[in-house]
């Protein structure tokens, strides 16, 4: 994963004072009961509370790549929540499973927003977080999570979508809060349909949130993923400029939403 260990070190020689990251494995679970594991880190250099961010896993669940993610969260200073949406113990290894598993949440967005909804609870009870200050991000599949969380009206100050499957869906009941939107597009991603896009766009507007939409050139979908090619799935190309760009962009956005990238 070429990438993320140069944007990591790039990330440690820019932080002025970089302690030990903390990772702490975290037990949860949802209104159901069901057993949920998630993942914190934090650095140790940093006294007092901080801004948390959850990241939303890809469509093959908490893996390795997503607990680098929230490392590199953490060395920015924020307290990192890796969300465990698929439950304790589910972890697919094969395509045919990933798809699977996917399906599971993406056809049934009320268990979805269970899920994050879950994760968001279990962040809260974080000693270091400061529980005004909450963004959340995802990729592939948890950039359609993150969605989720905001037509969820979920106490977040914003949320980032990295190449998620973007379409209109209806808030949930009650929801008044409304985080900004960044959303990180691939333009040759062929699994983003353009009415589903527009539908998205529109709903947006429609719902009055606060959004930007950018679209990388030349990047298919789960562009930051060093890993997808080894799947050879048609539409899916890791691309390092639209990787390292996304994450500039979603940095600039936590510039705007804490006052610290």
């Amino acid at each position: 994963m070429k990438i993320l260990a140069t944007l990591a070190v790039l990330l440690f020689c820019l932080t002025p004072v970089l302690g030990k990251l903390v990772t702490e494995t975290v037990d949860y679970a949802d209104a159901k009961s069901t057993p949920l594991q998630g993942y914190v880190v934090y650095d140790d250099a940093i006294s007092g509370k901080r801004p948390g961010v959850i990241i939303v896993h890809d469509w093959r669940g908490l893996t390795d790549t997503t607990k680098k993610r929230a490392e590199m969260i953490a060395q920015l200073g924020y307290l990192a929540f890796a969300a465990d949406i698929y439950g304790k113990g589910v972890r697919p290894s094969t395509v045919p499973e990933y798809g699977k598993q996917a399906t599971i949440y993406k056809s049934d967005r009320t268990l979805f927003r269970e899920r994050e909804r879950a994760a968001y609870h279990a962040l809260l009870k974080q000693p270091l977080l400061d529980p005004t200050k909450i963004a959340a991000i995802g990729y592939c599949f948890g950039g359609t999570g993150v969605i989720e969380m905001a037509w969820d009206g979920l106490d977040l100050k914003g949320v980032v979508s990295f190449h998620g499957g973007l379409d209109a869906q209806p808030l949930s009941p009650g929801a008044k809060i409304k985080p900004k939107v960044l959303a990180l597009c691939g333009a040759d991603d062929p699994f983003e349909k353009p009415a589903d896009m527009k539908a998205f766009e529109q709903q947006l507007k429609d719902d009055n949130f606060d959004y930007v939409i950018i679209s990388y050139g030349h990047a298919q979908h789960a562009f930051t993923d060093e890993g997808v090619d080894t799947l050879n799935l048609p539409g899916a190309k890791y691309n390092a400029a639209a990787d390292e760009r996304s994450w500039h962009a979603m940095r600039g956005f936590f510039q705007e939403l804490f006052g610290k990238s």
